[in-house]
């Protein structure tokens, strides 16, 4: 590889790390103004509350035109462990960095 073609592809990988940083830091600030909310909804998922709601729902006790995305167990649960894994996942980047480094 010339000089020409070396500067070109690092150029490319600058370019394309450079997206991958900002993007991956937007992401990060939004996941951590989530989590508050993740912790919430977890918390919600196991209480009497949640069970009352949902009995109500069944029941059709609640307004027809009430959204209710939150009385399904399942998509509480797979936020909240997609989310678990995600926190695993950035554990084992950032264990993996500090080991090469």
């Amino acid at each position: 590889m010339n000089q020409i073609e070396r500067i070109q592809a690092m150029e490319e990988h600058l370019n394309k790390a450079s997206q991958a940083v900002k993007a991956l830091n937007e992401a990060l600030d939004l996941y951590a103004e989530a989590m508050e909310s993740i912790e919430i909804i977890d918390d919600y998922l196991v209480s009497d509350e949640w069970q009352q709601d949902f009995d109500d729902s069944e029941a059709g006790r609640l307004p027809d035109d009430l959204k209710c995305g939150v009385l399904s167990e399942d998509g509480i649960w797979n936020v909240v462990d997609t989310s678990r894994e995600l926190n695993c996942q950035m554990l084992d980047i950032v264990s993996s960095m500090l080991r090469n480094s």
